[in-house]
């Protein structure tokens, strides 16, 4: 399957699934199969020229990022399954931003005409949301603030995006700020679990940053959505992700520590596709990119998390998926001793949680009750699917083990159970 199939199938679906419409409803109107639609819509066949249109005439273009943001937004908003979560109530829709985060008005004076005018701190400002954003994320999981983030993303910066720029470079800026944004948005919506929405959020973050011709940006959204594909089980789809994330000016043209973060997940996929051999080169690669990194590089914000604890867990990963499971505990070792765990809150649980599972799998079981009780404690206040998913492998792994007096075992079953109520309800 060609990259550019993947992407134009999943914007055709993205443009489809925003105004609610099933496939088969689709197909019916179209006068197409429901299976050639979805081959489409996955990518595996070329899109027909004259389904594009057809999709185009429905639900406009779906190269337009802008109109894609305003129905992705408002379907996601309203849309009352997707707000099934509890969204901390410091973070709720309904409370202001702080002021340092309000939007800030261009100094260029208004026409009247309600043309709104975009300069380089209205930049900033959308970007200063997003830092704040994605350091909530990383502390307390992507089931807090996404709400926030899409009210935001949809009312402030389409505005922007619909503005008068004062130079082209302050529109690609805008136009990258915006795929920021909305690639965050997908992200936490992927955390917690909301994968059809998360794709969604992905595409038009892909399309934004294709409009503002921001290679690296194209493919740090790519990674993700390769990270998300593997998660899911899906290799194959995840492999031919990473590999276009790392293509060309993608790859090329990325600062040292994006350079390593494309390249560990690129690793991460070759080896749950069972090329072993190809993902040790890719690891090589990525920690010599990350050796590569200085204070003085211009990095841009999103890479913030990305550090040798990141490398290490998703070198742990690969290692782990290769079958290679002492290698994986000491690579998840590694980063539990170098994050900053009250910053990277969230990660740093899935690495205690998956630390621990290795352990198990090494008939190592009361060490692995030892580390899981480090994980729960961690875990406490998040809200994400993966630390769900988490004690959900702790509960099932320990189970046949209650009652038999094995250190720890029947007080992690409880306190998985417990995090798991809390969290789900």
């Amino acid at each position: 399957m060609d990259s550019r199939d993947a992407i134009v199938g999943a914007q055709l679906r993205a443009a489809r699934e925003a105004a609610g419409l099933s496939l088969a409803a689709v197909a019916r109107q179209i006068h197409y199969s429901k299976s050639v639609l979805a081959y489409y819509e996955t990518g595996e066949r070329t899109a027909t020229s004259d389904v594009i249109a057809w999709y185009e005439r429905c639900f406009g273009s779906i190269r337009n990022p802008l109109a894609t943001l305003l129905n992705l937004g408002r379907a996601d908003v309203e849309r009352r399954s997707f707000l099934r979560v509890g969204y901390s109530t410091a973070l709720s829709a309904s409370v202001l931003l702080p002021d340092w985060l309000a939007p800030t008005a261009s100094s260029l004076p208004s026409t009247g005409t309600g043309i709104r005018y975009v300069g380089e701190a209205d930049v900033a400002a959308v970007r200063d949301v997003m830092v704040l954003f994605s350091q909530i994320d990383q502390r307390l999981g992507g089931g807090h603030g996404r709400t926030a983030v899409v009210q935001y993303l949809t009312t402030e910066v389409t505005d922007y995006l619909n503005g008068s720029y004062v130079s082209e470079a302050v529109r690609r800026d805008m136009f990258s700020a915006a795929s920021e944004l909305a690639y965050l948005a997908g992200w936490m919506a992927f955390d917690n679990g909301e994968h059809s929405v998360a794709q969604r959020y992905f595409t038009t973050s892909t399309k934004l940053a294709a409009e503002a011709n921001d290679a690296p940006l194209t493919g740090h959204v790519l990674r993700a959505m390769a990270h998300q594909a593997i998660d899911l089980g899906h290799y194959d789809q995840g492999l031919r992700l990473a590999e276009a994330s790392v293509a060309g000016d993608r790859y090329i043209a990325a600062c040292p520590r994006e350079r390593a973060l494309l390249k560990v997940v690129h690793a991460k996929a070759l080896s749950a596709a069972g090329r072993v051999s190809d993902s040790a080169r890719a690891l090589l690669k990525a920690e010599q990119d990350l050796g590569a990194a200085s204070a003085s590089d211009c990095e841009p914000a999103r890479v913030f998390f990305f550090s040798e604890a990141s490398l290490a867990h998703e070198t742990a990963c690969a290692l782990r998926d290769a079958g290679n499971l002492a290698g994986a505990a000491d690579q998840f070792q590694l980063s539990v001793r170098k994050r900053k765990a009250t910053t990277f809150t969230r990660t740093h649980a899935v690495t205690l949680g998956y630390l621990g599972t290795v352990q198990a799998r090494s008939g190592e079981l009361e060490q692995a009750c030892a580390t899981w009780t480090s994980a729960l404690t961690a875990m406490d206040g998040v809200q994400s699917a993966r630390t769900r998913n988490v004690a959900r492998d702790i509960r099932a792994t320990v189970a046949p083990y209650r009652g038999k007096q094995i250190a720890g075992v029947d007080d992690i079953h409880v306190r998985a159970e417990s995090y798991l109520v809390a969290s789900e309800n």
